[in-house]
């Protein structure tokens, strides 16, 4: 019997060659070069070995069509926003509350008192805790620095500060939330206070004794400070209200979480508390006039 050989014709033609001839014609010019008759299994052989070894042909895209799908891969990037990932809660925003575009009012000042002591003091109390009308001075519209504003609300200021002549008192108090605040007020006082000492009442760095030391050695006319110190102060003789005129409350002004000075709530206390040391009979006497900055 004849020996038939079934390798198949593209391995012995070149590279080139075997690129451009299609699979029909390679399996025709073997069985022509063979000249011998094919069973039907050996043209089924023929046919599996030219598909097994016929090179895989690479998909080519066009250039523009990937520009496309790069521009379109983009687009949606930039377009959708990132979910978060398992495990990863999405952060609330820090202001949960709208900013508010009113400024302070006495009114604000008087339902703070009334809706601290509500269910704990007697209508008779209650009574007592009300500031009159006449005791408040303009309050800051948002258009005044503090230098500005204490100008309006004292103009005669010059004057006041060479009648104060009493030690371990105050011309002026300023209350603020915190004592980087005060610090910040310090220095906005530049243009106000003239030749008047300023002090610093406040915890940070300070301790009671050395303020009150401070307010017995010399004559100071303005104080800058929290609730919380000045009370204490108050509370241990080391500072009087005897000569104080001007108490200014910085009511308007915002942290970085956006929250007043009556939003914290430990200032809020300290800062009732302080009105009830002497202050509300005081202004009720109309001996100390208040501003809210």
């Amino acid at each position: 019997m004849m020996a038939v050989d079934l390798t198949p014709p593209f391995q012995k033609l070149s590279d080139s060659s075997q690129r451009r001839t299609p699979l029909r014609l390679k399996i025709v010019l073997h069985l022509a070069r063979l000249s011998v008759p094919l069973s039907l299994c050996q043209l089924q052989c023929v046919c599996a070995q030219e598909k097994v070894l016929r090179p895989r042909r690479r998909k080519r895209r066009h250039r523009k069509n990937a520009l496309l799908l790069r521009r379109k891969k983009m687009t949606v990037k930039t377009m959708t926003p990132k979910s978060p990932r398992r495990g990863e809660r999405r952060r609330k925003s820090q202001m949960s509350w709208p900013l508010r575009s009113q400024t302070g009012k006495p009114a604000d000042l008087q339902k703070l008192i009334l809706d601290h002591y509500s269910g704990k003091r007697s209508v008779i109390e209650m009574e007592e805790l009300k500031l009159p009308d006449s005791c408040f001075l303009t309050s800051n519209d948002l258009t005044h620095s503090l230098s500005s504003y204490l100008k309006e609300i004292c103009p005669k200021w010059a004057k006041a500060q060479k009648q104060h002549t009493v030690k371990k008192s105050l011309a002026l108090l300023i209350v603020c939330s915190s004592a980087l605040r005060a610090i910040e007020l310090i220095k906005q006082l530049t243009t106000f206070k003239g030749e008047a000492k300023v002090v610093k009442l406040f915890a940070k760095h300070i301790k009671v004794e050395e303020q009150v030391k401070l307010l017995e050695k010399s004559v100071t006319h303005i104080g800058v400070g929290t609730p919380g110190r000045i009370k204490a102060l108050i509370e241990k003789d080391g500072l009087s209200l005897q000569a104080l005129r001007f108490l200014v409350l910085d009511w308007n002004w915002r942290d970085q979480k956006q929250r007043r000075m009556v939003d914290v709530p430990e200032v809020k206390g300290d800062l009732v508390k302080l009105l009830e040391t002497g202050i509300i009979k005081c202004c009720q006497e109309g001996a100390v006039k208040l501003g809210l900055f």
